[in-house]
């Protein structure tokens, strides 16, 4: 998935903004779904039934001619999977019924900061000036987020418990980020994010099957559409273009072009869903946007 002649540097950051914008209007698309009576979980299925034969696709066409998995690798593929795209999904979704899409962005937007401070447990060691000031950064900017979203509240403690199961979504990103990187070394990307999805799309079905009657997937048809855009638009889409990106680009270019997620989604958010907008939200997401900056560059 996108080959071919797409090797120029043009192509390469052509392709990191697909995958920004494909990933920010997630939040979009999951907000204009909720007022059709439909739950988080239910949104989450379809999200991910629509996606399955991309990575199925996906995960047979890059495994041919590969070796077998062994049980190491399956161990490995099944929890980054329940990491990255299942718990986080969920955590995400839930979060999203509380607090606006423009906060929801930011905040997990911060998930480069938690795979540092993950990195530095592991490998015992303080953090230099540089990194300090990025967390500074990004959570004084979580902060600002967090006074507009509290401002424009009915019920306050509803902001703190989308912000709290939010940020447990981007700690469960964080953890997979971490994991990740020795089985991609192993596997390939493409092989990787589709067997991964793969595993989280089980776990999705379980969790809906073992909570909910199979009679709740009928839903109105702008859910089945929304469901569709998320499931190709802002999952199957981005995750490839964005593995496509890095290979041209490399990762820190690629980081520095995902910056304009937090940005479009607060854009879209105002424009169609009607979210107000004050200077603290902007102020925020300029502060955390300055410390994925920071920490982003060599």
């Amino acid at each position: 998935m996108f080959g071919g002649n797409l090797s120029s540097g043009g192509a390469g950051m052509a392709l990191a903004v697909l995958a920004a914008f494909g990933f920010s209007f997630k939040a979009i698309f999951v907000k204009l779904a909720y007022p059709y009576g439909v739950d988080a979980i239910t949104l989450l299925t379809l999200r991910m039934v629509f996606a399955l034969p991309v990575f199925l696709w996906v995960g047979l066409t890059a495994s041919r001619g590969m070796p077998a998995l062994n049980s190491r690798d399956w161990f490995g593929l099944v929890a980054m999977g329940l990491a990255g795209y299942y718990a986080a999904s969920v955590f995400d979704f839930l979060g999203l019924q509380y607090i606006s899409a423009g906060l929801e962005r930011l905040i997990l937007f911060t998930y480069p900061t938690l795979t540092l401070l993950f990195g530095m447990a592991m490998t015992r060691r303080l953090a230099s000036r540089r990194e300090v000031l990025a967390l500074m950064l990004c959570y004084a900017g979580i902060g600002a987020a967090f006074w507009h979203d509290l401002e424009f509240a009915e019920e306050q403690a509803n902001i703190w418990l989308g912000g709290s199961l939010v940020f447990a979504s981007a700690l469960c990103y964080a953890i997979y980020l971490s994991g990740s990187a020795p089985l991609i070394a192993r596997l390939g990307t493409a092989r990787f994010a589709a067997l991964a999805t793969l595993a989280s799309t089980a776990a999705v079905l379980g969790h809906f099957l073992a909570t909910l009657p199979v009679a709740t997937l009928i839903q109105p048809w702008p859910v089945y559409g929304y469901a569709l855009a998320m499931g190709l638009l802002c999952t199957a889409l981005p995750v490839f273009a964005q593995s496509a990106a890095i290979r041209r680009l490399g990762s820190a270019r690629v980081a520095l072009v995902s910056m304009l997620g937090p940005l479009a989604t607060i854009g879209f958010a105002v424009w169609l869903l009607g979210e107000p907008l004050s200077i603290a939200q902007a102020i925020g997401a300029a502060l955390v946007i300055g410390g994925i900056a920071v920490i982003s560059r060599r």
